[in-house]
């Protein structure tokens, strides 16, 4: 058994009057990446330097303009990746790198020696500050906390003096800060920010991690409104967060604190971190895109990101991952599949505003495309059948066909334990009913109007046996249908027919689709021709071939 009991649930805020929960996201908050410190920590197999480079480009071509980028202080290829951006040229004018520092002086100290010459960057300091980490790993009480805070700020300002050919931004991050009093995480916040003084000119960055989710995302909203109403000089502070994934509410956790009043996003593409991760930065950008706001980065091409990702981490993007997984815009489910088709159709009528049911956003827009939306497997039906013939053949099914057509393929993909492809489903459908010519097959006919009834004469092979058959109606299909009943003692009744066009020119060929009763049994039949007469008399033809074969008693005796 799980013992539940060495737990204890999270103390939530005391906040009767809190003022995030009516609020919205209205706009884009600044965005930095952390995949090249945060994430790149968390892997097996470390970014090399060259892969780390490849990926701060592919972060600059997105349109991060704050990226963290490593911990320079903490490891020889960390150091050099810092200088090698600088030394080559290689940070656009409006991108500010960003550094991790301890508050210890020494690596404080090496942190501004990998970053001269930079023209700009963000300085972020850290020391813990949680009950847990003060009691536990440092044993420290809170002043002392405190004055380590400080010392390293003190030590941060001096030493961008001494670098003026740099434009420095200075970022504090209570780590932990989720699992530190909140009265105490303002106090030792506000004490970093009476030593760096900022102004309009010059705003300080606050990170409030929630470096171990460690309560639902609402909670987290809480502290960061409690923080933004406490902090000093607020309208000169960017309040920024770092959310990460332990209970699996990052995105939830993020979005709900950017309503509290938050700024700024510290996060990683599609999550990666250690543990279970970060905050998910593309989800979170493609939220605030599905409401109709500008997320100012662009994943309009979102299957590069994903091989960026692949490659440089060694890790792989689930299919069912939000936006980016090869999966999710894809239905199996057949009432799925017809509610899709449905509304791609209507969107004709309104192709500025995107409403189709059980997608978000326009794969489009992503860069997928339609293809895969709709799959056939044993779980789908006829909307989902009908709406890959639709789209990739220009076959339009009247409802009664679908409904027959996706029994067969559902009844085959069963069998075979696998989904079909378009050309797999085209293919089941000519070869079920599209000119089947066996064993009838019209050879030739000829038809006349007297008094304003069809006369038809065909010639046709049955088993090989050439015959002549004649009948007249009030049309052309009722003659032909006549001729047939009396030629072989069957009864033929027209439930619908349907036909269309498959091509465009004075050549284009037809298709037509019956649903005709035979001996009182339901079939099916398609036919093809640049005639339309023919194309209706092969439909009513392989309809009734495919109840000879039924009956092979019946096939033996025509």
């Amino acid at each position: 058994m799980m013992n539940y009991q060495k737990y204890r649930p999270y103390p939530p805020m005391d906040m009767p009057n809190r003022k995030w929960p009516g609020r919205v996201i209205k706009h884009a908050p600044i965005w930095c990446s952390v995949d090249l410190r945060d994430g790149n920590q968390a892997l097996e197999i470390p970014m090399s330097l060259e892969e780390k480079i490849e990926f701060f480009k592919f972060l600059v071509k997105t349109g991060f303009k704050e990226i963290e980028i490593g911990f320079p202080a903490a490891s020889d290829t960390e150091f050099a990746f810092t200088r090698y951006l600088i030394d080559n040229d290689l940070i656009p004018d409006d991108v500010n790198i960003q550094v991790l520092t301890q508050s210890r002086p020494h690596i404080i100290k090496k942190t501004f020696e990998a970053l001269k010459g930079a023209k700009r960057a963000i300085v972020h300091l850290y020391n813990s500050t949680s009950t847990l980490q003060r009691d536990v790993v440092f044993h420290n009480s809170m002043e002392a906390t405190i004055e380590l805070a400080v010392s390293g700020a003190k030590l941060v300002q001096e030493y961008a003096k001494e670098q003026p050919e740099t434009d420095f931004t200075f970022e504090y991050s209570p780590e932990s800060f989720t699992g530190t009093e909140m009265p105490f995480a303002v106090e030792i916040c506000n004490a970093v920010l009476d030593i760096w003084k900022p102004t309009a000119e010059k705003k300080v960055i606050i990170n409030l991690p929630s470096t171990v989710e460690m309560a639902t995302a609402n909670v987290y909203a809480d502290q960061i409104e409690y923080c933004c109403d406490n902090l000093k000089y607020r309208d000169n502070v960017i309040v920024s967060l770092h959310a990460h994934n332990d209970r699996g509410c990052a995105v939830a956790a993020t979005e709900l604190a950017l309503m509290a009043g938050a700024d700024r996003v510290e996060g990683t593409l599609f999550g990666n971190g250690e543990r279970t991760g970060n905050t998910d930065v593309a989800c979170v950008a493609l939220n605030i895109f599905s409401q109709g706001i500008d997320p100012e980065l662009d994943f309009s091409h979102i299957d590069d990101a994903v091989e960026m990702f692949e490659k440089s981490t060694r890790m792989y993007i689930p299919p069912r991952h939000p936006y980016a997984g090869s999966l999710v815009y894809t239905a199996f489910s057949g009432s799925h599949q017809d509610a899709i088709r449905k509304g791609m159709e209507a969107m004709k009528s309104h192709p500025e505003r995107w409403e189709v049911p059980y997608l978000a956003i326009d794969p489009k827009d992503v860069g997928r495309s339609y293809d895969p939306i709709v799959r056939i497997n044993s779980q789908s039906g006829k909307g989902g059948v009908a709406f890959i013939l639709e789209q990739n053949f220009g076959l339009y099914l009247p409802k009664a066909m679908q409904q027959n057509l996706s029994y067969v393929i559902t009844g085959i993909s069963d069998r075979k334990h696998r989904d079909l492809t378009p050309d797999d489903i085209k293919g089941v459908f000519e070869a079920e009913y599209v000119d089947i010519r066996e064993p009838i097959k019209l050879v030739y006919y000829k038809q006349a109007t007297v008094d304003n009834v069809v006369q038809n004469r065909t010639q046709m092979l049955v088993n090989g046996n050439e015959i002549d058959i004649a009948g007249e109606g009030n049309g052309v299909i009722d003659a032909f249908c006549h001729a047939l009943e009396t030629e072989f003692d069957i009864k033929l009744e027209v439930v619908n027919y349907s036909e269309h066009s498959m091509e465009y020119g004075t050549k284009a060929r037809a298709i037509s689709y019956i649903q005709i009763l035979i001996n009182g049994e339901e079939y099916f039949g398609a036919g093809t021709s640049s005639d339309i007469t023919k194309s209706s008399y092969r439909a009513i033809v392989s309809a009734v071939n495919k109840y000879y074969r039924d009956h092979q008693d019946h096939t033996e005796q025509a």
